[in-house]
């Protein structure tokens, strides 16, 4: 709240490419196909920030819970967002469900007599590697139902890059992305047996692990509660690059030039303006 943050998102672009490509009718991911397609077909859900001012039309409130996220009635998999991130640049992501996206914008809420005055909209913006995209391209077309192939990239990779971070938005320096950059050479010189996607989420469960192991007592805690530096201490030699960097973009860059849209230009920083109709 002191330095202005009004979104954060977690800004992700996958880059890697292997071969064999995507066959007809197969999902085929870098990570666990199963998952994606868990998270994905789940309703789009959001933490919601207290400067937001247009509710989604599709937007619904939680019946339950601290009241800190909303969510959409369609699936993550058929939500895109702009988002940025260092190498990628300006991107389309899709708001795929997590837990942190709730449980960061829980954490960052400032109360004042019982009612938030405070709270920064927070989601995921992930851009899959491209076979990916092609595959959930594929299964909207099926409505959503499955395809009977499943591969995970692993061996097959020959090229690419996983950039994973945190873009904070809305402050006076504009925007600041801060995460993992980590190619498919700098995982498997790491850690065998692994891709850039896998190697990140395993840094981060192997710095839990050691923290749980550390803390028998604590009980059920959300990952905002556990000691960060700690955790990065474990995590650190398997991520890669750790990158920071400041950028002027806004999800109001170049927009409507080609076609007009409904746009809230006295705050770029509005969810209507992330989202892609």
């Amino acid at each position: 709240m002191q330095l202005g943050v009004k979104v954060i998102h977690c800004a992700e672009r996958d880059t890697q490419v292997a071969e064999p490509r995507k066959q007809r009718m197969e999902f085929a991911n870098t990570w666990s196909v199963e998952g994606f397609l868990g998270e994905g077909r789940q309703p789009s859900e959001l933490g919601w920030g207290t400067h937001e001012r247009h509710f989604p039309p599709d937007g619904h409130r939680h019946d339950f819970g601290s009241g800190a996220a909303i969510y959409l009635g369609r699936p993550g998999m058929s939500v895109k967002v702009r988002s940025w991130t260092p190498d990628e640049g300006p991107y389309h992501g899709f708001l795929i469900t997590h837990g942190e996206s709730i449980s960061i914008a829980d954490y960052f809420t400032v109360y004042e007599n019982g009612q938030a005055i405070y709270r920064p909209t927070c989601h995921y913006a992930y851009d899959p590697c491209d076979d990916a995209v092609l595959s959930n391209h594929e299964l909207g077309g099926k409505n959503w139902v499955a395809q009977t192939k499943h591969r995970i990239f692993m061996d097959e990779i020959f090229e690419g890059v996983d950039e994973l971070g945190a873009l904070l938005m809305g402050h006076a320096r504009n925007a600041y992305w801060f995460g993992s950059r980590l190619s498919i050479q700098q995982a498997r010189a790491l850690a065998p047996y692994n891709n850039a996607t896998s190697l990140q989420v395993v840094a981060g469960v192997l710095g839990a692990m050691v923290w749980v192991l550390e803390n028998p007592q604590a009980g059920i805690v959300e990952p905002d509660e556990l000691d960060y530096r700690r955790v990065l201490d474990i995590a650190d030699p398997y991520l890669g690059d750790i990158v920071g960097e400041y950028s002027d973009w806004t999800p109001l860059e170049q927009r409507g030039w080609l076609f007009e849209e409904d746009l809230d230009r006295s705050d770029p920083w509005q969810f209507k303006n992330f989202r892609v109709a």
